[in-house]
């Protein structure tokens, strides 16, 4: 991924938390991207359960813990 593909991810994301870009998908789910590691992704539900990942076990926990600390700013009303 080249680095201007990442300064446009960084840039739409709702918020960066730890170095991971949360994005908000249009069909609800919630794209997290390593900005560190980009080859190291995540996606999630509302709920912050994952729908499909390829982080190892450890970066996978480490990432549930944000989500579980940041998922409510994904909210349309606290934008």
């Amino acid at each position: 991924m080249s680095e201007k593909e990442l300064l446009q991810i960084a840039e739409n994301a709702r918020f960066i938390v730890g170095g991971y870009a949360f994005t908000q998908r249009e069909d609800g789910f919630v794209s997290i991207l390593n900005l560190y590691h980009p080859e190291c992704a995540m996606v999630v539900n509302k709920d912050g359960e994952i729908i499909e990942t390829n982080m190892d076990p450890i970066e996978q926990r480490i990432v549930k813990e944000l989500c579980h600390k940041n998922l409510q700013f994904m909210e349309e009303d606290n934008a």
